[in-house]
């Protein structure tokens, strides 16, 4: 038998939720569709498990986008204090780390309990392991056939994600329907995602995995982040290159002030004129790792010797290389390990007060699927949280 509902959403994650119980409040008949067991599996494993669910500095300013004022709408109509009261209603303790990140104390599946308990109370109807073989578009709305039936509804709302974490079930779906019905889709490439080495680098740096220390990085573009740089077995990662890689591109260079809390050339004076016998890589090793400073020098890229034995330009090049030590990343390790898909469906083909496609009357999309990235930090959930409360007061 034919199902019949007003709205069906597809995709059970973090926009798809969200957008289910807005629709259904306003007293829509709804329907989730997913192809997964369950709802919400990458806000479960997000933050460590403890769900990074918004940041306190939640605003335009944090996204990437083809069109960097699409977001501006949805962000102020639903902000983060917005969701935050949400989490407050259903009683989720939570707490705040560095740069107004905000995390569960207890567990990811809290903020799930709490969005399936507001789809509950809306009335929303769910169905799992559901997968949708083809929509077609008629004068009075969609028809979906799907693995378990035919399902017409008036609007359709896609949640689909982007390609990031494919062993979460991630696929391009979302981008293939937005073709089908002509909306141009950018192109798509992993975001927040660590890097990997040149095979030289990598055997270079590989005994220093697990090394980790707080750095700027900076991208060809001027985009800087401070946070921490990890070593890893592959190249490097840490909050720091998660962050700048959604602004790098293949061939580009990235720069690193590796003693960011400090003017570097005063400070090697400072230290040449208090410890003149002492040799540069005991200097470096009280505000470095000494592992790292002794890879420097292993490498090359620092000459080890007693601080009185440098000339005024030796110290220089010391200073150069400490504030800007460039590297060139062979590239990343893709969608496997990314935390966001960039590009994606373009801006322009949406009404960023509903997030309605402009060419197509009914069909809704939102979150990762759509050109909108955020930074690390809780930003992505909270442009989920946005656009799908957006979406869901009017489909």
């Amino acid at each position: 038998m034919m199902m019949q509902v007003d709205v069906v959403v597809i995709g059970a994650g973090a926009a798809g939720l969200m957008c289910a119980a807005q629709a259904g409040y306003r007293g829509r008949s709804v329907l989730l569709l997913d192809n997964a067991k369950k709802p919400g599996r990458k806000i479960l494993i997000s933050g460590g498990g403890r769900c990074n669910f918004t940041n306190h500095q939640a605003g335009p300013h944090a996204f990437l986008s083809g069109n960097p004022h699409f977001c501006k709408s949805a962000l102020a109509r639903y902000t983060q204090q917005d969701f935050i009261d949400l989490v407050d209603r259903h009683g989720v303790n939570y707490h705040e780390k560095t740069l107004g990140q905000l995390f569960c104390d207890e567990s990811a599946k809290e903020i799930v309990e709490a969005l399936l308990t507001e789809c509950e109370w809306a009335g929303v109807t769910q169905q799992y392991q559901t997968e949708v073989l083809a929509v077609s578009k008629g004068d009075d709305g969609f028809l979906l056939d799907t693995s378990k039936g035919e399902i017409r509804c008036h609007s359709l709302v896609v949640a689909t994600g982007g390609l990031s974490m494919p062993k979460l079930g991630a696929t391009p779906y979302g981008f293939k329907l937005a073709e089908q019905f002509g909306l141009q889709v950018l192109p798509t490439r992993a975001g927040l995602v660590p890097f990997t080495l040149h095979q030289a680098e990598k055997d270079a740096f590989a005994d220093l995995a697990g090394v980790s220390l707080p750095v700027v990085v900076t991208a060809e573009d001027g985009t800087s982040f401070k946070e921490a740089m990890l070593f890893t077995h592959r190249g490097l990662s840490g909050p720091a290159i998660l962050q700048i890689s959604s602004f790098w591109l293949p061939g580009q260079k990235i720069h690193i002030n590796l003693l960011p809390d400090l003017d570097i050339p005063a400070a090697i004076k400072g230290w040449a004129e208090a410890h003149p016998a002492q040799e540069l890589k005991t200097v470096l090793g009280r505000e470095l790792p000494k592992r790292f400073v002794d890879k420097l020098v292993e490498l090359g890229q620092l000459v080890n010797k007693p601080m009185r034995q440098y000339n005024e330009r030796e110290l220089a090049a010391i200073a150069n290389l400490l504030r800007d030590w460039p590297i060139l990343p062979n590239g990343t390790e893709g969608y496997r390990t990314a935390e966001v898909t960039l590009g994606g469906v373009d801006t322009n083909e949406l009404s960023s007060k509903t997030m309605e496609a402009r060419k197509v009357t009914g069909l809704y999309f939102i979150g990762e699927v759509v050109d909108v990235t955020g930074w690390l930090g809780g930003y992505n959930f909270q442009w989920a949280w946005s656009s799908g409360w957006v979406a869901g007061q009017y489909c």
